[in-house]
């Protein structure tokens, strides 16, 4: 099952050019959705992401991919 990750394009704390490979290198298989998730208060004094339908953020996105990171389905060998 591929994950479902879902980003706002006008987030002021990341940057897509970098924010979106960091997603790529930690869910090879998502579905990133780049747009406006009508979410621009948190938008707009935190980093964040959904993944899996969970709302996460923090200061950067850096610590957003790490706070991420345990909610990413691993594919099943």
């Amino acid at each position: 099952m591929a994950n479902d990750i879902r980003i706002c394009d006008k987030c002021n704390h990341i940057r897509m050019k970098t924010f979106v490979p960091k997603l790529q290198k930690l869910a090879p298989d998502a579905e990133i959705k780049v747009g406006c998730k009508s979410y621009c208060g948190p938008c707009g004094k935190r980093a964040f992401v959904y993944i899996n339908g969970r709302y996460i953020s923090a200061s950067t996105e850096d610590e957003v991919l790490a706070k991420a990171a345990p909610f990413v389905k691993k594919p099943k060998l």
